[in-house]
């Protein structure tokens, strides 16, 4: 079953502390996390100075790969529900010493975002905010012309017999995983929110990569 908001909130102040050392053991079955991050920072097309937000930041296991992405003038500005994991994250920028990177902690629904922001990314949380298609919606809204907004999170393969998928669900239910949340579907939204947006599957399915890009606005002849 799905959990609450309160349940998510509680179950990742019990896995802050140690939620970049489990995230890794995941390699060892050939899940390949670093490379999904930076494949989808690669699409949300940064450039030097862009802004980006990132709902679900956690531990700021992106903000590296999306500072290089927007450089010394760029901000990045890290969103999350749970006060323990925006501690560590705290604790990575202090320790770096980062001087553009920003963090809130709010729910990702009622997070306002700044109005034409460059690139919004969410990364293995999405699917676990009921109201995800809110989310995508504000998203969109705020975006600036040719922005983006890039989804990497967990999904159901076709593919693959009901066996292994539960295997998969029970191997990331630490994360709080759950079957029931493969009804949920945040890249069909983006599809009728977004004109434009590409799908890419990472580990056999189970991972996907969904990107979003808001139209530049028609400017008729007339205007001109």
């Amino acid at each position: 079953m799905a959990l609450a908001k309160q349940q998510i909130q509680d179950l990742y102040r019990k896995r802050a502390g140690n939620y970049d050392v489990s995230a890794n053991l995941y390699y060892l079955i050939g899940f390949r996390e670093a490379k999904y991050r930076k494949l989808a920072v690669a699409a949300l097309n940064l450039r030097t100075g862009d802004t980006i937000v990132e709902l679900g930041c956690g531990t700021g296991l992106n903000f590296g790969y999306l500072l290089d992405a927007v450089g010394s003038n760029g901000r990045v500005i890290g969103v999350d529900l749970t006060d323990a994991m925006l501690q560590q994250a705290r604790q990575r920028v202090a320790k770096i010493g980062w001087r553009n990177v920003s963090l809130i902690q709010s729910d990702a629904t009622e997070y306002v975002l700044p109005p034409g922001v460059n690139g919004v990314l969410s990364t293995f949380a999405l699917t676990l905010v009921p109201e995800f298609e809110r989310v995508i919606k504000q998203v969109a809204q705020a975006l600036a012309p040719a922005g983006r907004f890039v989804v990497l999170d967990f999904k159901q393969p076709k593919q693959w017999p009901l066996w292994i998928i539960k295997l998969g669900v029970w191997i990331t239910c630490p994360f709080g995983v759950s079957l029931d949340l493969a009804q949920r579907k945040p890249w069909e939204t983006m599809r009728r929110v977004f004109s434009d947006l590409k799908m890419q599957e990472c580990y056999g399915g189970f991972v996907y990569i969904a990107t979003g890009v808001k139209p530049n606005p028609v400017i008729s002849s007339n205007s001109q």
